[in-house]
């Protein structure tokens, strides 16, 4: 799907092709990845997905001394851990021929003594736990503890606690453990565990984080916990994010491209600007909110969304009072309020049943949500209300394409291009979808003919060379970049589309890695319009593929501010939860962060297909 031109049916930026590309950059061996814990990481419109270096499994380095001593040393304390459920058959002390152990009389012990009654009670310890009878395991432990503290007594009482859901004790213990061994895995995953049951979702992905380094980034397990705790931490605080912050309408040409999805109506003649209305009127407000829109300015659309906040609540609208529902539901969709948006539509129905964008913009509604049965349903009552409107068609098409059914999505576009010719995204979107069917040449053809039809529309170009990207034609999609840039310049310079130049900065880096100037173009872009989260990602990116890893952070802290919706918040705080655990890796961890970047005795770490 056309980046820019989101469907009606789907307000989500995750839905253009540009932000698809950003996406799939690892997936299709053009990408810009960051790795945390030698993961790779990709955000999807399903969410954050982890791909396991498989490089990072084989030990290419040389300096193999230490790591064989520390794998020795695993596999000793593994075989001890593993006697933490006695085998039948093993010899176990009787009870009463054990020492009591206290503070003082481990004193008037000599270090020998010491040594082996910990054993003694190690031992002992391992079969209270195994029959499940934890407090008296804990009480064995903690006398050998006594006797000689080691990592995997603390540990194994550590798995006591765990079992009996005492996590501040569990943390207690594995601390201690690891500060005994910083490289015991087993303790390091206790803790996260604990850290997880107790909310504390940080220092819970900070320790996955250091197992999977530590292992060499062989379990799979280890890997899947920290996917799982970033999405917890994500859903977690995207919701407090939601309940918190003041509503606000996303990037201008975000909400541009949205009402550009609808075929352009002239505005109702007792609304024309040459009639004067009071502001104290509700027309009055309703003919200033469309001023507002008609500016594409992040100031004409807040103008105007305050407006028919206003011309609804002073009312006297009288036969235009369905289109002054629908305009405020439309605004609320564009905040992401769908409740009170779906109200306005409802009551719009309900005054004017014909006018079919508001089943529309209800359809939207709904596929957001995941509900596209409903979302179905809606564009079959408004085809009930008008049979031949183009528009229904269209974003009709838009939901076949986003659910992936491809050819009733390009049935339903040459359906809307039939009732209407002279729609550009319709066309446009027919070539994208001829071109996903692979039906290339079709869908070449298609755009050729945009050219030569729309030779002054920048988003044909722009288009058209993304499609020339991704087929690798770098000369020839920048080309079609580079137009698109000086079209939108002459013809909207107060709005400019700068979808343009973040595709010509993707093009520059997968033809060749010129980072700089596809920084300079993503600064450009966001200089035009701060919000534009696409900018925002890539920037992310492109910082990130340079190991500026806390400048990265920040971008990936403005998506969040930028995102829309849930869902939108939760990837953006995946993302940015992952890269400041990188950055925590670095700090508390330094040996760590060294196999990270591929330094000595280390693997390489994720690196660039």
């Amino acid at each position: 799907m056309p980046p820019g031109r989101p469907a009606a049916v789907a307000v989500d930026a995750n839905s253009s092709s540009t932000w698809d590309r950003i996406s799939s950059w690892v997936s299709e061996n053009k990408a810009v990845v960051y790795t945390i814990a030698g993961v790779a990481v990709v955000v999807t419109g399903a969410g954050v997905v982890y791909y396991l270096n498989s490089d990072s499994k084989s030990d290419a380095s040389p300096k193999l001394s230490k790591k064989e001593r520390r794998k020795r040393k695993e596999a000793e304390r593994k075989a001890a851990d593993s006697k933490a459920s006695q085998p039948k058959g093993a010899t176990v002390e009787p009870e009463s021929e054990l020492p009591e152990i206290d503070e003082a009389t481990v004193l008037q012990l000599s270090p020998e003594v010491r040594e082996q009654y910990a054993a003694r009670l190690k031992q002992a310890g391992n079969k209270a736990y195994g029959d499940k009878a934890y407090n008296k395991a804990i009480d064995l432990y903690s006398q050998a503890i006594l006797c000689k503290p080691d990592a995997v007594f603390y540990s194994n009482r550590a798995a006591c606690y765990s079992a009996m859901s005492e996590w501040e004790k569990v943390v207690e213990d594995t601390t201690a453990a690891i500060s005994m061994d910083p490289d015991y895995i087993k303790a390091i995953n206790r803790r996260a565990t604990a850290y997880e049951h107790l909310k504390m979702y940080s220092e819970a992905l900070l320790d996955f984080t250091a197992s999977c380094i530590i292992d060499n980034f062989k379990s799979e397990s280890t890997a899947q916990a920290v996917e799982r705790l970033l999405k917890v931490f994500a859903e977690h605080k995207a919701k407090e994010v939601m309940a918190s912050r003041p509503a606000k309408l996303p990037s201008p040409i975000f909400v541009g491209n949205y009402l550009q999805s609808f075929r352009q109506k002239p505005r109702p003649a007792a609304l024309d600007d040459s009639i004067e209305l009071s502001l104290d009127t509700g027309l009055g407000q309703l003919q200033l909110g469309f001023q507002g829109l008609e500016q594409k300015t992040a100031e004409g659309y807040e103008e105007a969304r305050q407006a028919f906040e206003k011309a609804i609540e002073l009312g006297d609208l009288g036969e235009h009072e369905a289109l002054a529902y629908n305009l405020r539901g439309t605004i609320r969709t564009l905040l992401g309020n769908h409740a009170a948006a779906t109200e306005d539509f409802d009551r719009s129905i309900e005054l004017d049943p014909k006018m079919t964008q508001s089943y529309i913009k209800r359809a939207s509604i709904s596929l957001e949500l995941g509900e596209p049965d409903k979302a179905d349903a809606e564009f079959d009552k408004a085809l009930e209300q008008d049979n031949d409107d183009p528009d229904v068609y269209y974003h009709r098409a838009q939901a076949h394409f986003i659910k992936g059914d491809l050819a009733s999505a390009q049935k339903d576009y040459q359906k809307s291009i039939d009732l209407d010719k002279d729609f550009i995204f319709s066309h446009i979107q027919l070539g994208v979808t001829q071109y996903k069917m692979g039906s290339i040449a079709s869908s070449m053809a298609t755009f050729r003919r945009c050219i030569k039809n729309f030779p002054k529309v920048p988003d044909v170009y722009n288009y058209y060379g993304e499609l020339l990207l991704d087929q690798g034609n770098y000369p020839e999609a920048i080309e079609k970049f580079d137009t698109a840039m000086e079209m939108e310049k002459q013809s909207k310079p107060m709005s400019m589309n700068v979808l343009p130049l973040i595709n010509k900065a993707l093009a520059l880096f997968q033809s060749s890695s010129d980072f700089k100037e596809a920084e300079k173009l993503c600064q450009k872009a966001l200089i035009i319009d701060p919000e534009c989260d696409i900018a925002v990602a890539t920037m992310a990116q492109l910082l990130l593929q340079q190991n500026k890893v806390t400048e990265a952070l920040k971008y990936f802290e403005r998506a969040a501010e930028l995102a829309r919706t849930e869902g939108e918040i939760v990837n953006a705080l995946s993302y940015a939860e992952a890269t400041r655990t990188q950055v925590k890796v670095t700090e508390k961890y330094p040996k760590l962060a060294e196999k990270l970047a591929g330094g000595p005795g280390g693997p390489g770490g994720l690196r660039m297909p």
